[in-house]
């Protein structure tokens, strides 16, 4: 195996990007990155899975393939709510909160990109980056899913940390979303 193919398979992304792996290779120049990726896939050692974006294996992460496909983005509403046991209807569908609204399809997985404003996008609050990607903490899932849909049914909310919602509810500046969040806290906090 070669040193370049050696060079991205020591890096523990399983996905990477044509700017990964043009700073892996340390490579300036756009049109020889172009094709040493090209000659690269056409051998195996990298799979191409959409413009830009290429995996290592078929091992690869879905989830970090979902916040590669846009940026800004970042995994929340049903992934996170489901993971964190707040609701309880299985999705196969990754969602993500991102820069326009937009489903995709790659590779057997499908993607579901909701819109938030750049001011949201932008803002860590209640996000952390794990495994090569960014999610949302069940807190700032919560209230993105508040965020966009008005009466939201959720299943068990008891996992809550309703102090870490009051300060977060405050970055979406909304005035009708704090009239939800407040709601939602009257009938569930304890």
């Amino acid at each position: 195996m070669d040193n370049l193919i050696v060079k991205l398979y020591q890096s523990p992304q399983t996905i990477l990007t044509n700017t990964d792996i043009a700073m892996i290779w340390q490579e300036t120049d756009p049109i020889h990155l172009k094709s040493k990726i090209a000659y690269y896939v056409k051998r195996g050692a990298l799979i191409h899975l959409t413009r830009g974006i290429f995996a290592k294996n078929k091992t690869y992460s879905s989830r970090e393939l979902a916040t590669n496909i846009y940026t800004p983005s970042y995994i929340s509403f049903e992934t996170i709510l489901r993971d964190a046991g707040m609701i309880f209807q299985h999705y196969d569908t990754i969602f993500l909160a991102g820069p326009w609204s937009k489903t995709i399809r790659l590779d057997h997985h499908t993607f579901t990109f909701r819109k938030l404003k750049n001011a949201l996008l932008y803002n860590p609050t209640g996000t952390t980056i794990t495994d090569h990607y960014t999610t949302a903490n069940p807190e700032r899932a919560f209230l993105d899913m508040i965020y966009l849909f008005r009466n939201y049914s959720f299943d068990n909310l008891r996992a809550l940390d309703w102090e870490k919602c009051s300060e977060y509810v405050l970055i979406y500046a909304n005035k009708q979303m704090m009239k939800r969040f407040y709601r939602y806290k009257k009938q569930y906090a304890p």
